[in-house]
């Protein structure tokens, strides 16, 4: 019998001014980034088939401390949840792409084409497309666990988007340019995969089966109470890299960022919504609507970055269009995490 999923923990102080601390690793990192650009390119040529090893480090200490909260002997339990699964497909791969190439068509080609320059616009709505034809994986868990989400649930639906995107990402993006084919970074695909799903879920497992076998229950909560902090830490630690990668660019070209974050925001913020309306209307549990809204609202920004200077250039506008929602997904993730929690009493008033 599955238990029922607890309320979301009390946030501490780190917790409650997470907003204020991401703020000033973004101002941190953009700086750093300017001021010592030879740092950062060299902390950058570390990867693998494009896949940054610094950042997924990072990765690894953020969210196997929540996969130790699974327990994956009961994953059997996630076919009560195939309402809230369907809602997340749904909306990441039936509506996100398509609503994105509407926006990017509506205000790149349209609103802004006036102010941006003309040679690069069919390659900035080409890098939006991208960025929304590939959904989350790793930072998914952060948000799950900041909205007391079922890890358990977030667990399947990143690895059933992972297999849905081995097949799909390549002929739903050639669909939307109008190509005939595209050519896609599998081994970035398949890198990112195996470090940012299976080798943390492998370690959590062997750990977690450790740490019970040896103390129990009262062991692994006293190891989650220590790991926790960590998990913020590296989040704060991997915005300052990725800020600092990107430092130049955003002081370069402010205006032309801001233009491109606006159909990304809107997309961000339709797609969360409508995956939280649909799951409320479905009577899903809140602990699966939370991230099931996050999921649906969130990309996987690797993925898309390596995609668009692969086939486009490191210097295209498809390529900046793609580090743009490098830029503002933490952020405004946190203001959908935000949103959900504040909803909470709403959402079960049903």
């Amino acid at each position: 019998m599955s238990s029922v999923p607890a309320p979301p923990e009390r946030l501490g102080i780190f917790e409650r001014y997470l907003t204020a601390w991401v703020a000033a690793c973004i101002a941190a990192g953009t700086a750093l980034g300017y001021a010592l650009p030879g740092v950062f390119a060299t902390l950058s040529a570390w990867e693998l088939a494009k896949v940054n090893l610094p950042v997924a480090v990072l990765v690894w200490i953020m969210i196997i401390p929540m996969l130790l909260k699974v327990d994956f002997g009961a994953m059997g339990d996630l076919r009560r949840h195939w309402r809230g699964i369907g809602v997340t497909v749904f909306v990441n791969w039936a509506i996100k792409p398509f609503s994105m190439a509407l926006l990017g068509w509506i205000f790149i080609r349209h609103v802004f084409a006036a102010y941006l320059p003309a040679d690069q616009i069919d390659a900035y709505i080409a890098g939006l497309i991208l960025l929304a034809a590939a959904p989350c994986t790793a930072m998914v868990f952060v948000w799950s666990n900041l909205c007391g989400g079922e890890p358990r649930f977030t667990l399947s639906q990143v690895a059933l988007n992972d297999a849905i995107m081995v097949v799909a990402f390549a002929p739903l993006v050639a669909l939307l340019l109008g190509l005939s084919s595209i050519t896609i970074p599998w081994a970035t695909l398949l890198i990112s995969v195996a470090l940012y799903i299976v080798v943390p879920v492998l370690v959590a497992v062997t750990v977690r089966r450790a740490v019970l076998r040896r103390g129990g229950e009262r062991a692994l909560q006293a190891l989650l109470a220590r790991l926790g902090p960590w998990s913020l830490v590296a989040l704060l630690l991997t915005l300052i890299l990725l800020f600092g990668f990107q430092g130049r660019q955003i002081v370069a070209q402010p205006v032309v960022i801001a233009m491109l974050a606006v159909p990304i925001l809107i997309q961000v913020y339709f797609n969360a919504g409508l995956a939280y309306w649909l799951n409320r209307r479905l009577g899903v549990a809140h602990c699966v609507a939370g991230p099931s809204a996050l999921i649906g609202a969130s990309n996987f920004f690797e993925l898309a970055v390596a995609t668009a200077v692969s086939v486009f250039g490191v210097h295209s506008g498809a390529a900046l269009a793609t580090v743009v929602g490098v830029l503002i997904e933490v952020p405004v993730m946190l203001t959908v995490v935000r949103g959900i929690n504040a909803s909470r009493c709403w959402y079960d008033r049903r």
